[in-house]
């Protein structure tokens, strides 16, 4: 049943779904740490402690430097087909949510909102609403295109429908998943043909 006045709700997560995050980290984190782009693998998990990147602390320290020294929100590339396809689903009626927990560090929320906004309107993602927050389940979308293997997880166990955008992080997500847009947008059509229904 569609959860905001008969539309299907699509709740779309940003980093590493429609903006390619750890492209844009790895090129931050090499100059970060002062060591070669090549150093540094694309076959990350969550922490990035395949870079050196020792705990936590460490982590908000890069991720600090990234988002107020060099835009990280607004110099992501974007992921191939999100922008189109997503613009296919909006233009047929689907509503898109964007829902992302760039808000987890603090005092430079300001920053990374303005960003986050720029980069929206820069690439062209359509977006009804926007949301800053961790516990997604909470926002009320009726499909999740999702990237983090914790978020997917809680999503399936409170019984959501959850795509899984599959990257590095997240191999041991089951189905549903897609590598590309073009089979999120697949998957949405065949478990709402229509966006009202």
């Amino acid at each position: 049943m569609p959860s905001d006045k008969g539309e299907i709700v699509l709740g779309v997560d940003l980093d590493g779904v429609c903006a390619d995050f750890y492209s844009r980290m790895r090129e931050i984190a090499a100059e970060w740490l002062e060591v070669g782009l090549e150093t540094l693998t694309t076959d990350v998990s969550y922490g990035l402690e395949e870079w050196g990147i020792r705990d936590e602390d460490h982590y908000r320290q890069l991720h600090r430097f990234a988002v107020t020294q060099r835009d990280l929100f607004e110099t992501c590339a974007p992921i191939k087909g999100a922008a189109t396809t997503l613009r296919r689903l909006s233009d047929e009626g689907y509503r898109i949510r964007i829902i992302t927990h760039r808000l987890f560090i603090n005092f430079f929320h300001e920053a990374s909102v303005r960003q986050t906004i720029r980069w929206l309107d820069k690439h062209g993602i359509p977006y009804r609403d926007l949301c800053f927050m961790g516990e997604k389940d909470q926002v009320g979308a009726d499909a999740y295109i999702e990237d983090s293997p914790d978020n997917l997880a809680a999503l399936r166990a409170a019984g959501h429908f959850a795509i899984c955008f599959a990257n590095s992080a997240n191999k041991q997500i089951e189905a549903p998943r897609a590598r590309k847009w073009d089979e999120v947008y697949t998957l949405i059509k065949q478990r709402w043909p229509k966006p009202g229904v």
